[in-house]
């Protein structure tokens, strides 16, 4: 029989052999000549009772094409928090009869990203909407209040600038060198959590999600985003979205989402338009946008036998396709090198112009290809394809109206009705309506022309709704506080 002591003893020894073979293993693994995916090198190693112990990761080798590390140590610095403070005055019933008016503070927060040393700031343009004040956090936590330099509500951008030197920001990259399944980082505050890096992949490229309404004439809100699956939430908007290298390829600014959190895509505008964009509101206060007077359509086989580009349903007179000869039905293919295969990068292609300047048009009439070269014009130089001949008009609660021409009449296909035209402050902006907007409906009148509408509008005593569409065939409904 084999004693306590014999059996703890036999115990120990084998205890003593397995640890040698665990040892002897190891140390064959370490020395072999074969690679490994990951190695890690870095400071003098801290001596415990259990080895050594290496507390930070300087050098590290990964897998070609998904070091986030790199992009991070250049992106995270210049993304900054915004804090948008809005000051209301709204009656309070007892304490109003005091005091008057009360003034109440709205705060909302987003992000922007450092675009230059000297403290400008690329954000959205929803972000700073309606600021009264606005401040900004860097990264080592300094609070700076914050200038509005300019706004693109038709691109969602905003220019802000800081007073400060020697910021760290980021470099601008080629976003039409992004490619789908690119890795991609998003750089925010969501939620107000500072500095938080995602990671996905470029989903999708000009893609177009029907965010920006601004409903006016030619369809002018820009969409051309860069879909990715990198996860973004409410306070991400202004953000950053980079390349592995860490280079500004777009600024992060909506999700798809049916519950107010990521859903699975976000959205970014692309930074060779964010680019375009900053460079007209610090040289001219307003982006400088040159239009080509169209209204257009994707051609996907409904309503030409084209499978790809951008089907002419409108053209605006004076426009600067009516002068180069182009007409409706027609389908544009490409803009001087670079092949157009839907609106959306139609859109975003000649936003990248100025008026006045040329580009080559190559579209197909008929099954023909066809090249004009056309001169970019001022949106002010045509208003929704109005005749220049006709001059009257109705102004009233600020805004100005005029009777539509049969050019609106037949592509909107409508009978009658008024055009806003100019908006100024007032009820109708009040109510959100936005220039080019045709009123078909007072109520349940029809409108027919300038004289009905002037006859009615001068007869309303309370508040009433309107109904109509944009030039852009978009229905829509208002409530005229009167």
């Amino acid at each position: 029989m084999i004693s306590k002591r014999q059996f703890f003893l036999g115990i120990l020894a084998s205890s003593l052999l397995g640890g040698l073979i665990v040892l002897l293993g190891l140390s064959l693994f370490n020395g072999s000549d074969g690679s490994s995916e990951t190695s890690i090198s870095g400071s003098a190693a801290v001596s415990t009772s259990l080895g050594e112990i290496n507390p930070v990761r300087k050098d590290y080798v990964v897998p070609e094409g998904i070091n986030f590390i790199k992009a991070s140590r250049k992106a995270v610095p210049a993304v900054v928090h915004i804090t948008n403070t809005s000051i209301s005055s709204r009656n309070s019933s007892s304490w109003s009869r005091l005091f008057g008016r009360e003034r109440r503070a709205r705060q909302s927060t987003g992000s922007g990203v450092l675009i230059s040393a000297d403290g400008y700031i690329a954000t959205n343009y929803h972000v700073v909407e309606d600021a009264d004040e606005l401040e900004v956090r860097l990264d080592d936590n300094r609070r700076i209040d914050a200038e509005l330099i300019g706004v693109d509500p038709d691109t969602d951008l905003a220019l802000i600038k800081i007073d400060a030197k020697n910021l760290p920001h980021v470099e601008f990259g080629n976003s039409d060198q992004v490619e789908i399944g690119e890795w991609v980082l998003a750089v925010g505050n969501p939620f107000d959590l500072n500095n938080t890096v995602t990671a996905g992949i470029v989903s999708a490229k000009a893609r177009n999600i029907n965010l920006i309404q601004s409903g006016q004439v030619n369809n002018y809100g820009i969409e051309s985003f860069i879909q990715t699956d990198a996860v973004v939430n409410r306070g991400n908007s202004g953000g950053a979205l980079v390349n592995l290298d860490g280079e500004l390829i777009g600024i992060n600014t909506a999700i798809a989402t049916n519950t107010g959190t990521f859903n699975g895509y976000s959205f970014a505008v692309p930074s060779i338009l964010v680019k375009k964009v900053m460079d007209d509101l610090l040289e001219f206060g307003k982006v400088q946008r040159g239009l080509l007077g169209v209204q257009i359509t994707d051609a996907d086989g409904r309503f030409t036998n084209e499978l790809s580009g951008v089907l002419i349903s409108g053209v605006s007179p004076g426009g600067a396709a009516e002068r180069a000869g182009i007409k409706i039905d027609d389908v544009i293919v490409g803009i001087d090198d670079r092949t157009v295969r839907t609106t959306s990068e139609l859109q975003e292609l000649v936003a990248r112009k100025r008026p006045g300047d040329e580009i080559l048009v190559k579209y197909k009439r008929d099954g023909k290809l066809k090249e004009t070269k056309l001169k970019l014009r001022k949106k002010d130089e045509f208003i929704a394809g109005v005749p220049e001949e006709v001059t009257l008009s109705y102004k009233i609660e600020g805004s100005t109206f005029i009777d539509i021409n049969e050019n609106i009449k037949t592509r909107l296909k409508i009978e009658g009705g008024v055009q806003l035209v100019e908006m100024g402050e007032g009820a109708w902006k009040e109510a959100g309506i936005k220039e080019g907007f045709v009123i078909t409906k007072v109520g349940d009148v029809d409108i027919k022309g300038l004289s009905d509408f002037q006859e009615l509008l001068d007869a309303k005593t309370r508040d009433f709704y309107v109904m109509g569409k944009y030039p852009n065939g978009y229905k829509d409904y208002y409530r005229i506080n009167w």
